[in-house]
């Protein structure tokens, strides 16, 4: 990584600032502390960037198997780790919610490794199909993958919404797929493999094999059994990845004493997630210049559910009620 962009610090201090935004206490723990983590990590690496990444070459064929653990928790600059970590922030205040802490911090390891496992799978098939040995060199870096993740899982419990893709309305069930395009397209420099490993690994929970796998892996380390329905107890609740070459429980969800819907719109300032990243934006930076000179990237792919309608709530308190 280039010194100059890790002095540069602005995306850490965007970050601070949208943190403070919503109030640390109203983030859930699991969500906090994740934030935490990769944050730290990139202020004090466990490797260097090139030794983070993963790829075929690099896991595979090196056998550094390591860099599956390293690989979502590094970031290539302060931008990169700012885009992710506000993406990931509303993700998880949702999902964390809805999930529980145990199972939400359950899910994110299981997506962490697992979407580093298909990456390789793809990257590995492209060569072959290909004859390209790039793609078994490609090297990636960065939590988007996991995000795209947890992209699939939010659509998938919030169903017949509507998401903004870069201004552009579209079905939550699509939206995932339109991001990766747009994305791709916007930024090259982006990994598209890893977001669609992301993706892939989603799917695999919400519609495939996987949730069945992991709450069966789950009642074999618990004493008591699983519930089968995580998040029976219910409350209501881009990303931008980097690519280069040559290197790449069970547990109920607790809710807040007195906690409803409307809470969260209160320390949201009823705003969306479009509305509120962009206030955060401004407000950081309309005392230090613009943008433009920091060299940031533009804040591709981030999830702005509108809110949920009349409909779509009944329908949730009616779910809550038969389960």
């Amino acid at each position: 990584m280039h010194p100059r962009q890790r002095r540069s610090h602005m995306g850490l201090l965007l970050l601070a600032s949208q943190l403070f935004q919503v109030g640390l206490d109203n983030i859930p723990p699991i969500t906090l502390g994740v934030l935490a983590l990769n944050v730290y990590l990139f202020l004090f690496p466990a490797a260097p960037l090139m030794q983070a990444c993963v790829s075929v070459q690099q896991a595979y064929w090196f056998k550094d198997w390591r860099r599956l653990l390293l690989s979502p928790l590094h970031h290539a600059d302060d931008w990169h780790l700012y885009f992710n970590m506000a993406s990931f922030l509303w993700k998880g205040i949702r999902l964390e919610r809805r999930l529980g802490g145990a199972w939400f911090l359950y899910l994110l390891s299981v997506f962490s490794l697992l979407t580093g496992l298909v990456y390789l799978v793809l990257e590995a098939l492209l060569t072959e199909l290909t004859e390209d040995q790039s793609y078994s060199m490609a090297c990636a870096v960065g939590f988007s993958g996991v995000l795209f993740g947890l992209k699939v899982i939010n659509n998938h419990y919030h169903p017949g919404g509507v998401t903004y893709v870069m201004g552009l309305p579209v079905s939550n069930r699509y939206a995932s797929w339109a991001e990766l395009v747009l994305i791709h397209i916007t930024s090259p420099g982006t990994s598209f493999v890893g977001h669609l490993a992301g993706i892939l690994v989603g799917l695999l929970y919400t519609t495939g094999p996987l949730k069945f796998i992991m709450k069966k892996c789950a009642e074999l380390v618990t004493s008591h059994g699983y519930s089968s329905q995580p998040g029976a107890y219910y409350s209501s609740s881009g990303t931008s990845g980097y690519s280069g070459t040559g290197g790449r429980f069970s547990g109920n969800s607790q809710q807040a004493p007195g906690y409803t819907m409307g809470q969260a719109a209160t320390f949201t300032g009823g705003l969306t997630e479009e509305e509120q990243l962009d206030a955060a934006i401004r407000n950081s930076l309309n005392d230090s210049g613009q943008t433009g000179q920091r060299g940031g990237p533009p804040p591709y792919g981030f999830n702005l559910s509108a809110e949920p309608t009349a409909e779509e709530v009944r329908w949730r308190r009616m779910r809550r009620f038969d389960s």
